[in-house]
Formats: C-alpha cells, sequence, structure tokens
C-alpha cells in the first residue's frame, strides 16, 4: 500500500491561529471534556428543580381541588351549611391558618439549588470570545478540507462517524451565528457561505423564532458586494424588497448597486482578459494565509508527497532497544519506520493507558496553544 506523509490536525487547525493562548479560552480537548461534564451536572440539577416545582404545583393542585369541591356545597345553601358548628369552626380555621399556609406554599422558592449551583458553574463557562474562537475554527476547517456548508451543517463528516457516532446538526440559527461571526471579522466569503446556507435551511422548511429570511437577505446582499459581485447583491436586495418592501436600508442599496453595476459594466468592456482574470482572482476567500498553510492544508487532505514503491520498500518494523539499554534489553519497544526523509518512527506500546491518562491529567492545567511562523514568530 502506499504510504502517503498525512496529518491529522482537526484539533491542530482548530486551533492555530484562531485561538488566543490565554486563560480565557478553551483550546483542548481535556478542557472542553470538563465543560460536557459540567454541563451534564447542570442537568441533573435542573432536573431536581423539575421535581421540586412539580410536586410542589401538584400540592397547590391538591388544596384547589379540595377548596373547589367544599366551596361549591358550601355556597349551595350557605346559611344551612354554617349552620353546623364544625363546618363555621373549620370555615374560620382556614381562612386564618389553611389559607396562610397555602399562601407560604405558593411563595416558597425551590429554584435555591438549581440557581446557586448555575451560579458556581457560570464561572467555568465560555464566554463570547471563547464562542467566536470556535466559529472561525470550524470555518478553518471548512477551508482546509474544502468542505461545503451542508455538509457541517448535517454532522456528516467523513472518517468521523467511527469516532463520534453521535452528532448534532446546525439550526438555521447556528449558521446565521456563524455568518454574522464571519461578518464582525470582515471575512465576506464565509458570511456569504453561512448567510446562504441559513436561508437554504429556511427554505426547506424549518423554522425559527429569532432569524427571518430579510435579515439573512440583509447580510447576504452587502457580503456579496463586498467581494464585488454586484449583480448578485441586487438579485438580494430585490429578494429582501420582495419580502419588505419597506425596508429603508435595502432600498437605498438598490439605487447604489444599481448605479455602481452600470459604472461596474462600462469599466469591464475596456479591460482585457488578463485585467479580468486578475480581478475575478481577487474575489473570494480572504487570503490570511502563512506561507506554510497551502502545504499543510494539502497534507491534512491526504493530498501531500507521495511515497515511491521504491522507497516504501525500505520501510521496516524492528524491536529498539536504544543501544541495548538495560531497561529496553529484556523488554525493547516496537519501532515502525513511517517516512525516510525525513527519518520518522512510530513506536508502539510505550506507555499504558493509564499511564498516559496520568499525563493527560498533570498536563491539562497547563495547557494553552502557541503558534509560531518561521518568517514571523510570534504567539497567537
Amino acid at each position: 500500500m502506499e504510504r502517503t506523509l498525512t496529518c491529522r490536525c482537526i484539533l491542530l487547525l482548530s486551533c492555530m491561529q484562531l485561538l488566543k493562548a490565554h486563560n480565557d479560552f478553551f483550546t483542548s480537548i481535556g478542557q472542553m471534556t470538563d465543560l460536557l461534564y459540567t454541563e451534564k451536572d447542570l442537568v441533573t440539577s435542573l432536573k431536581d428543580y423539575i421535581r421540586a416545582e412539580e410536586s410542589k404545583l401538584e400540592r397547590v393542585k391538591w388544596w384547589a381541588d379540595k377548596l373547589d369541591s367544599l366551596s361549591a356545597v358550601a355556597t349551595q345553601d350557605p346559611e344551612g351549611f354554617l349552620g353546623h358548628p364544625v363546618n363555621a369552626f373549620k370555615l374560620m380555621k382556614r381562612l386564618n391558618t389553611e389559607w396562610a399556609d397555602l399562601e407560604s406554599l405558593v411563595l416558597s422558592d425551590t429554584t435555591d439549588g438549581f440557581i446557586s449551583n448555575l451560579t458556581i458553574q457560570r464561572q467555568n463557562f465560555p464566554s463570547d470570545d471563547d464562542q467566536t474562537g470556535a466559529a472561525k475554527a470550524l470555518m478553518r476547517l471548512q477551508d482546509t478540507y474544502q468542505l461545503d456548508t451542508d455538509t457541517i451543517s448535517t454532522g456528516q463528516l467523513a472518517g468521523l462517524s467511527s469516532v463520534t457516532p453521535t452528532h448534532l446538526t446546525l439550526t438555521v440559527d447556528d449558521c446565521y451565528d456563524l455568518g454574522k461571526v464571519a461578518y464582525s471579522e470582515a471575512d465576506y466569503y464565509h458570511t456569504e457561505l453561512w448567510m446562504a446556507q441559513a436561508l437554504k435551511q429556511l427554505d426547506q422548511g424549518e423554522t425559527s423564532s429569532t432569524v427571518d429570511a430579510v435579515a439573512i437577505l440583509d447580510y447576504l446582499s452587502y457580503s456579496v458586494y463586498q467581494q464585488g459581485r454586484l449583480r448578485r447583491a441586487l438579485d438580494f436586495t430585490k429578494q429582501l424588497l420582495e419580502l419588505d418592501p419597506t425596508h429603508q436600508r435595502a432600498n437605498g442599496n438598490l439605487k447604489y448597486f444599481e448605479y455602481q453595476l452600470s459604472k461596474q459594466t462600462k469599466v469591464e468592456g475596456s479591460e482585457d482578459e488578463e485585467q479580468q482574470k486578475q480581478r475575478k482572482e481577487s474575489q473570494g476567500r480572504h487570503d490570511d494565509y502563512l506561507p506554510e498553510r497551502n502545504k499543510y492544508e494539502k497534507l491534512c487532505r491526504n493530498e501531500g508527497i507521495r511515497m515511491t514503491p521504491r522507497r516504501q520498500s525500505r520501510l521496516f518494523c524492528r524491536y529498539y532497544d536504544n543501544g541495548r539499554h538495560p531497561r529496553f534489553v529484556i523488554g525493547p519497544v516496537k519501532q515502525e519506520d513511517e517516512w525516510d526523509r525525513p527519518h520518522i518512527v512510530r513506536y508502539h506500546d510505550v506507555v499504558s493507558e493509564k499511564e498516559m491518562e496520568k499525563v493527560k491529567e498533570l498536563a491539562k492545567p497547563r495547557v494553552s496553544v502557541r503558534l509560531f511562523s518561521p518568517a514571523h514568530p510570534k504567539e497567537i
């Protein structure tokens, strides 16, 4: 089998350039695992609160049913009912004592435990910056693996079904929020992609209580305009005005886009083929690449340098004793050649699962993410 130099970079790319290395950012699977358990604890606390509320309501309902039937009987013949001394006594007692007890029951607060737990756990919650960083990481993966928005939205990512059999899908609101993150970063390429996905899911019948087609089309028209595609911006603006003819900004944009389009048509008529090609190439994804990015993105897509059969035949597996080191003479480790130039080897069964868990436990409090570019060393 032909070997290919590949990299497993989902986690790496999620962190590179996108997440700043300070303590407020959740930059490792270990830290995010803690968040899952935090959420599970809050759900348990929430269920306890629901049970307490249901128990409280059941008691109030019992009181209401009891008093309703009693009042129905008493009001049929009030004088006859109160003529019985026991009934008169019970009425005085109910109004003086039992209604006060019922008032205390209704006013009792069952939220203390849940609110207290939530307040404590909220200190560990991600911030707006963390959510923005996660959105950027998702868009970085989208670029690196050349994934379309529909694939990401449905969660059907190739190669991950066996690792993560349970996955969630992105709603209209999620896609809209991703588009807004891109918009706030002046990344109009991804703004268009995710707003278009949100609009598509709305058209397919998905509902949203917070987002409508008018808001999405407003972002879409501006994002494609910023990419120099005036005709497309004009089309989105017209669609928006069909839904909301009184939209002030869209009415202003309609006139502006029509004017700019007429100017652009004249310019395009005077351009030669080379100028038109350069102008089209300048549109699309924002080019913020580091010099090495094209290479590692190809590696992550399994499009890297391929090893010839001759080179592959020189790769072997062996037992390694580290120059007859006393520790490995009796129990040498398994060593496998992965690549020849540079020489890359893989060691098998060096540490146990228990030891690996201990290393992760010790490393978790100190984890941070740093990215250094050879040309421009810097920490992100």
